[in-house]
């Protein structure tokens, strides 16, 4: 089996196989595919369509590439939500609007690493890591690398080196935010849950910084790629540099990476906003460690005032769903559960937009539980999601399995009591 990674990341006798890859200015998504957005350049290939050096495009009719497992696809995770992007690129300004189109544009570029990543991941019989598929390292590593303008999707990342794990601290800000946001993740994870890194088996974290969209544009976003963190610039839908100042956007993302290796929800429909709420908890309780904050005095905001827009709170509000931004379409409740295709532009399911029912189920059980959100609450959920879920969890799958560990680790019915009045009220448990 192929695999698609970073040249700087992968041993020589792999990359001898991926000798036909895309060559930097190569488009990644020529071929459009109905069901799913674009296919990899690997698909395709495999399905007949070649690129040709002499013409700089794709030999073969792109329409005709077909995907029957489009809702196996590993995504592409990222922070910001189609439905704000979609609102921007109807009401912004005519800059806002270039990039919000742009960025969801890159939404829909499905990136072969990330579906054969995700596979050999499952697969028991592959060491990712020898294979040279997933970062090295057995200590949590922290790495932050220069990406200098390339796409977050190009094969020459992740850079140049700016900071290793026991480096001082560097001039370039970004850089610095991205490497102690990281470094708080992993104390968390290691500090309050006795996990050691994203694979729990000390996996170096990597980030680029200054990645661009792929054309060469400043991107308007942070994602997981599978083997990595990539950052954009912002500047026009975010505040310039702002998307490496928050915490609980790193937490959010790296948990991705956590998900990846445990339950691997299918990011699509309830799977995929489980996945995406399973990461605004983790982000949350992460900024709320950071700043010794209880879960009563937390914000429960995530990405607060990151946003250009001054009418923008956050990109989501974790306690009260449909208020972190005008129009903020986010449903809090069952009886709100948005029915959207499983396309990119249709948030793949809705995976962002119905994340805010568990959300919402989460931020009132830490609450009614009291003092820090990771005591009780939070280590309930870990345990749920590294143990108990599986790629196709639905809601009420989350809400059962949390019962059940709830009274595992907090005996006698008063925590599983909390609990289950918190799912009852968002209307997942009835």
């Amino acid at each position: 089996m192929l695999a698609v990674v970073a040249r700087g990341t992968i041993e020589p006798r792999l990359w001898a196989a991926l000798s036909e890859t895309p060559r930097r200015g190569e488009s990644t998504s020529a071929y459009r595919d109905p069901g799913c957005g674009y296919v990899s350049f690997l698909e395709a290939r495999l399905t007949g369509v070649q690129y040709s050096a002499s013409t700089g495009h794709y030999q073969g009719d792109p329409m005709s590439v077909h995907c029957d497992r489009a809702s196996a696809h590993a995504r592409l995770c990222c922070i910001t939500p189609p439905y704000l992007l979609e609102r921007l690129a109807k009401s912004g300004d005519h800059t806002q609007r270039e990039a919000a189109e742009r960025t969801l544009d890159s939404l829909s570029i499905v990136r072969a690493r990330r579906l054969v990543t995700a596979q050999l991941i499952a697969d028991p019989a592959v060491d990712v890591k020898e294979l040279g598929i997933v970062a090295q390292g057995t200590g949590s590593g922290i790495k932050v690398y220069d990406a200098h303008g390339l796409p977050f999707n190009s094969f020459e990342l992740p850079g140049i080196l700016l900071r290793d794990t026991d480096d001082p601290p560097v001039s370039d800000v970004n850089a610095k935010q991205a490497f102690d946001g990281a470094r708080d993740t992993l104390g968390f994870y290691a500090e309050v849950l006795g996990r050691n890194g994203i694979d729990d088996a000390g996996m170096d974290v990597i980030s680029s910084v200054h990645v661009t969209d792929p054309l060469g544009r400043a991107w308007e976003n942070a994602a997981w790629i599978s083997t990595q963190m990539v950052y954009g610039d912002g500047g026009r839908l975010f505040r310039a540099g702002s998307l490496t100042a928050a915490v609980d956007v790193i937490g959010h993302e790296l948990t991705h990476g956590v998900t990846q290796f445990t339950a691997a929800l299918e990011y699509r429909s309830q799977s995929g906003a489980l996945n995406e709420s399973f990461s605004d908890v983790f982000g949350s309780m992460i900024k709320q460690h950071v700043l010794k904050q209880t879960a009563a005095t937390a914000d429960w905001l995530i990405g607060a005032g990151l946003l250009v827009d001054t009418d923008a709170r956050a990109l989501r509000s974790m306690m009260d769903p449909g208020t972190a931004f005008p129009d903020d379409p986010q449903p809090g409740k069952m009886s709100d559960y948005v029915e959207l295709p499983e396309t990119e532009r249709g948030d793949n399911g809705g995976v962002h937009l119905n994340s805010g029912i568990p959300n919402r189920a989460f931020a009132l059980a830490a609450t009614k539980l009291g003092g820090h959100s990771w005591d009780r609450a939070g280590r309930i959920w870990y345990k749920t999601l590294t143990e108990l879920l599986h790629p196709n969890s639905q809601f009420t799958d989350a809400a059962l399995a949390t019962l059940d560990v709830a009274e595992e680790l907090f005996p006698g019915g008063e925590v599983r009591a909390a609990i289950e009045d918190a799912w009852r009220e968002v209307g997942v448990l009835t």
